[in-house]
């Protein structure tokens, strides 16, 4: 019976034991998960340590070269709308991507006579709207974003606010559970 007791008394001091540095280890854990935002200075020594990477070197060769200028060019010509969040007016040059592209749904713009790939993250309910869309449709959009990538030679819109024919045909959602 003695023998019974203190393999049950073990056992139980094993168990709490186990279960005590599990609930450590998880405290722990959840400490180290959020990363404090890095200074100016700490952040710029990551971008020059990152420039100096393979990826940097090619990124920092495209934007160089004239199809990089294009690109930036373009995209600061909208920077004061993309700011400001204003109205522009832009007509559909095309209902597909560029071949290779993984941006998921979007179409081309053209808008001040230069191109742009205005992407969206639509709903399920919001994509028979865009289906709705048509080559040379003129529209209005709102955008807080743009954006730029080596792979592409469009300057990157992110649609927030579509409207045509003084009608709304898309308006992003936010995110639910903050940013």
């Amino acid at each position: 019976m003695k023998k019974v007791i203190y393999v049950l008394i073990l056992s139980l001091v094993v168990v709490s034991g186990l279960v005590f540095a599990n609930r450590a280890i998880k405290n722990e854990t959840s400490k180290k998960s959020i990363p404090k935002p890095l200074s100016d200075e700490e952040r710029k020594a990551e971008l020059k340590k990152w420039y100096a990477t393979p990826g940097g070197i090619q990124y920092k060769n495209w934007v160089a070269s004239p199809e990089g200028k294009k690109v930036l060019g373009s995209a600061a010509k909208i920077m004061k709308h993309i700011r400001d969040s204003t109205n522009m007016e832009a007509v559909i040059t095309s209902l597909s991507l560029p071949p290779g592209s993984r941006l998921g749904f979007g179409v081309m713009v053209s808008i001040n006579g230069d191109d742009y790939i205005l992407k969206f993250e639509p709903e399920k309910s919001q994509l028979e709207q865009l289906h709705s869309l048509k080559v040379n449709d003129k529209i209005i959009i709102r955008s807080r974003n743009v954006s730029h990538a080596p792979k592409y030679s469009y300057p990157i819109v992110s649609g927030d606010y579509v409207e045509r024919d003084s009608i709304i045909i898309y308006k992003r959602v936010p995110r639910k559970g903050g940013c």
